[in-house]
């Protein structure tokens, strides 16, 4: 059977979907490029925000529409919170929730021995959302699943469950495999996988150790981690140059009074100290992190104290998300909402500051020797040139144009001369 996979959301949930892709081709399913040359769809949907949770519906119903022939299946967070309603979709053939999607490739196959035809229908239009589209230098890998934090704004605790870890010897057969396939970076992803093994009677310092020792990895990179639960001589591991200088660690707010009413385990004293441990170990180290402005309770004297904490840390990339009630969270539920002129005006002047503190850490690499990981190819130029594009070790977009016109996906190759460009750094 021809099986398209379709994904939105976070790093997780493609690292699901490149699975369920080699599974499928393990059991002699071809995965398709398009919507319309499939005989089985499936969404991995995602509902961190409401904003996530409408667009999985409208893909549902955009990918109905390019095939009403096709079977079509949800699983992931909105499927999972809101069954009913996903399974009530037009077009809608099964709803897998995420506690299932350890066996979907099972219940796949079940769906394709139903004999019943494929629920038919039309429904209005909706904006595009990006598909899948697997790297072929980069591999996600999911080292665990669920979450047992319960920060006040987070719906994903509710859908994805309580913490469940792999263990290290799967994970290092995995990780070797995608070696031995070609890929030369490997991202380990998850919900909270800064407690990885904490059930398993190791963390994620053990499991990096071992990645780095039993495999052939060139470049290891982690996903967000949040700022806690971190092993102690944690940031002594990037000592192995194959541990890539990026960390992704959201802040969130700047404000201890916020952080509580946001139930997140950490203060403004403490995320401080992380970061300056993180950057006095972590040579060329790219910090970057999440802002959520203007949160319930929000006073102009907690908005200074996080404006004055950005100027400090100076992230070199920052998300800013303004607050949105999420029903089924904490926070949904707490007073003093904050007008929508001011998240505006606070959204505008954190997008600012992140503007300038971005431009600075570019302004930084000028001059540096940087690998790149080519993965994507430009458009050619006129002289017959191609101009390929990459990340750097420490997550710069690079690029670069070479006179040979050649597929460099997935070598790495080390650029010196580079200069900034926008929103990152090009050579030549």
């Amino acid at each position: 059977m021809e099986v398209y996979l379709a994904t939105l959301g976070c790093r997780l949930n493609e690292a699901e979907v490149e699975g369920w892709m080699r599974q499928l081709d393990a059991r002699g399913h071809r995965v398709v490029e398009r919507a319309e040359e499939a005989g089985l769809v499936v969404l991995n949907t995602c509902a961190v925000t409401a904003e996530a949770a409408k667009k999985s519906r409208q893909l549902a119903r955009r990918l109905h529409r390019q095939n009403p022939s096709a079977r079509l299946v949800l699983t992931g967070c909105f499927a999972s919170l809101e069954p009913e309603e996903a399974a009530g979709l037009v077009g809608v053939d099964r709803v897998i929730p995420n506690a299932e999607k350890d066996r979907l490739v099972d219940h796949l196959e079940e769906v394709l021995a139903l004999e019943s035809p494929p629920r038919l229908a039309q429904d209005p239009e909706e904006e595009p959302v990006w598909l899948f589209r697997p790297s072929h230098a980069r591999a996600f890998v999911k080292v665990q699943d669920g979450c047992r934090n319960k920060c006040s704004f987070c719906i994903v605790t509710v859908a994805r469950g309580e913490e469940r870890s792999r263990s290290v010897e799967s994970l290092c057969e995995e990780v070797q495999r995608r070696v031995e396939e070609g890929h030369r970076e490997v991202v380990l992803t998850g919900v909270h996988i800064g407690g990885y093994g904490h059930e398993l009677g190791t963390d994620l310092r053990g499991l990096i150790e071992a990645l780095l020792e039993r495999t052939g990895v060139e470049r290891l990179r982690l996903g967000s981690l949040e700022p806690w639960d971190l092993p102690e001589g944690f940031f002594e591991l990037w000592s192995d140059p194959r541990l890539c200088p990026h960390l992704h660690l959201p802040l969130q707010s700047g404000s201890d009074g916020v952080l509580r009413r946001m139930r997140r385990r950490t203060t403004r004293a403490r995320f401080t100290a992380l970061v300056e441990a993180a950057r006095a170990s972590i040579p060329n180290l790219n910090l970057t992190s999440d802002l959520i402005v203007g949160f319930p309770g929000e006073s102009e004297a907690e908005w200074a104290e996080t404006a004055e904490l950005l100027e400090v840390l100076r992230f070199a990339h920052l998300h800013v998300f303004t607050f949105s009630p999420r029903a089924g969270t904490h926070a949904a539920t707490l007073p003093g909402r904050v007008a929508p002129e001011v998240q505006r005006a606070r959204s505008q002047a954190a997008h600012a500051a992140a503007a300038r503190h971005r431009a600075e850490f570019l302004a930084s690499q000028v001059g540096l020797r940087h690998a790149v990981l080519w993965e994507g190819r430009g458009v050619e130029e006129p002289d017959g040139s191609q101009r390929w594009s990459g990340y750097t070790s420490n997550y710069l977009r690079a690029e670069a144009r070479f006179a040979e016109a050649r597929d460099r996906r997935g070598e790495i190759a080390w650029m010196e001369g580079l200069e900034v460009v926008g929103e990152g750094l090009r050579v030549g």
